[in-house]
């Protein structure tokens, strides 16, 4: 079973000539303790189009050191990069499949071989407070780096150098940040690359990883040279243009690839927090696989539907798989905070203890039901076909139209579907239709978000109108998860001899909740409607 290690370090460049200075006093400080020498070996393994080092992940064995054994880091969040240990064993030529688990949505069928291979001689010097806790670790590494051939025919690459790296051990952001000033101040540079693995692998990553995409940002507005009468009436429209937020911008096929590329590589880190046991990561993976449904549909007039509509299919499979697993966890969740709420003498018998032992049977039964799903022939298809699909999008003629054009007409349409649901709902008792309105709702807003970037400011203020509904229409449908939760949990209480009561309560203050989000969604829907309009104005 891995062992998790959460590393905190700031990694500094260095030439031959550097010497640590005297860091005593430094941020508390109290010695410096005499360096230690480590010899390190390691191996890392990666995919041939180096998938790991492209999602930021290093897969390495390494020997020597305190710490030997296989070594997973994750990529970095706030400062920090969580890294997996597992111990060495026998397995030398590739990963065990234990170690490659946490990243097989990365890896999927590919096979995962050595790419590179690193010596470094490591001296570590201890910084010690006057309690004699280690606060941090200096080490000052002299790597030689072995890039191992991509193909037949193809060179290894040998690259040298010298760097300097900074952990926490017991100390704070403050001790780091201090002592990294002072090795600056004696000649060290922040390091150029983001890891040694990155430095020996830079050009193979550079060759894999091909040519940027163009920025998504909005481009300044076009300046139209005119002559003549028409001048001053161009530039009043260019004017007019840019405060709707109307812009410049590239060829809708690129400005669709981009936010594809996006929204894949979303897909795949809410997979590894899946994998990784982190919170949130089956809701963010259903996120994610919703997000790209309603980009494959929104962007039908620019894909060939013919091979875009099955992935849709697929992606609505996984989320369809997840949802019991995040339903049943928002719903306790929610439980839980309810009756934390309520006054003691109104939470009559063990209605608290069922609700936790509910969420632990649940926790357990969905987090193997999210890897099953998760690990599936189909599902690591569809990851593959993905990857093909931000690669080379089969592209329409209507691809190559201004972003702008296109993505009006894109937020217009969506906009169109979500009036007809809500006039659906107005005119419907059936409490599927309101869902409806919710899912369209869904859909503008995630294509308007892709939309933002070109569109401008009112599209940016649609979407923050359109997050609020969405919350109000998800309070009302979490609501037919709790209430027959509810149910089912009052029956088993009273079928065990307990009170019965706080069950019934708690089902009718959720009817409560979903009545009051009704009535809120139908004060708010008028606010929207002038949104939708500027919008796509």
């Amino acid at each position: 079973m891995a062992v998790e290690h959460l590393e905190i370090e700031r990694k500094f460049d260095v030439d031959e000539t550097f010497s640590l200075p005297d860091l005593t006093g430094t941020a508390g400080v109290a010695e410096v303790r005499a360096p230690v020498e480590h010899t390190l070996e390691a191996a890392y393994y990666d995919t041939a189009d180096l998938r790991l080092a492209r999602a930021r992940v290093t897969l390495r064995r390494r020997t020597g050191g305190v710490d030997a054994g296989w070594h997973v880091k994750l990529p970095a969040s706030a400062g920090a990069r969580r890294e997996l240990h597992s111990p060495l064993g026998r397995a030398a030529k590739t990963p065990p499949k234990a170690v490659l688990e946490p990243v097989l949505g990365i890896v999927r069928r590919a096979p995962a071989t050595q790419v590179a291979a690193l010596r470094t001689r490591r001296l570590v010097t201890e910084l010690v407070d006057a309690e004699g806790r280690v606060l941090a670790e200096v080490a000052d590494d002299q790597v030689t780096g072995t890039a191992l051939p991509a193909g037949p025919g193809e060179a290894t690459v040998v690259t040298t150098w010298r760097e300097v790296e900074i952990e926490l051990v017991d100390g704070d952001e403050e001790l780091l940040a201090a002592v990294s000033a002072a090795v600056v101040d004696a000649g060290a540079r922040p390091a150029t690359a983001p890891s040694k693995l990155g430095r020996v692998l830079a050009d193979r990553l550079a060759a894999v990883e091909g040519p940027a995409l163009p920025p998504t940002e909005p481009a300044a507005p076009v300046e139209q040279r005119t002559k003549g009468k028409g001048k001053k009436k161009k530039r009043e429209k260019r004017d007019e243009d840019a405060a709707r937020g109307r812009t410049s911008s590239a060829p809708a096929g690129e400005v669709l690839r981009a936010a594809l590329q996006l929204q894949v590589r979303a897909l795949q880190d809410a997979d590894l927090m899946v994998r990784t046991g982190q919170p949130d990561g089956v809701h963010q993976v259903r996120v994610s696989c919703r997000r790209l449904r309603s980009t494959l549909a929104a962007y039908r007039p620019v894909l060939d539907r013919a091979q875009t509509d099955p992935l849709r299919e697929e992606l609505a499979t996984v989320g369809t798989a997840l949802s019991p697993t995040r339903d049943a966890e928002v719903a306790l969740a929610h439980l839980r905070e309810l009756v934390e709420a309520e006054p003691a003498e109104l939470v009559l018998g063990p209605v608290a203890a069922r609700l936790q032992q509910a969420a632990i049977a649940d926790q357990q039964a969905g987090e193997a039901d999210a890897r099953r799903a998760l690990t599936s022939a189909a599902y690591l298809q569809l990851r593959d076909d993905l990857d093909a699909l931000v690669a080379e999008p089969p592209l329409t003629e209507a691809a190559a139209r201004p972003a702008d054009e296109v993505l009006r007409e894109i937020v217009a349409h969506t906009g169109r579907r979500l009036r007809h649901a809500v006039a659906a709902a107005r005119d419907s008792d059936h409490a599927e239709a309101l869902h409806a309105v919710r899912k369209a709702a869904k859909r503008v807003r995630y294509t308007a978000e892709s939309a933002v970037p070109v569109l401008g400011e009112p599209v940016r203020e649609l979407v923050g109108a359109l997050k609020g509904v969405q919350e109000v229409l998800g309070d009302r449908q979490d609501t037919f998860v709790t209430r027959p939760l509810c149910t089912q949990l009052g029956l088993q209480a009273f079928a065990a001899g307990e009170n019965a009561w706080t069950w019934g309560r708690l089902h009718a203050l959720e009817q409560a909740r979903c009545e009051r989000a009704e009535q809120e969604f139908w004060l708010r829907w008028p606010q929207l409607r002038p949104a939708l309009k500027t919008a796509t104005a």
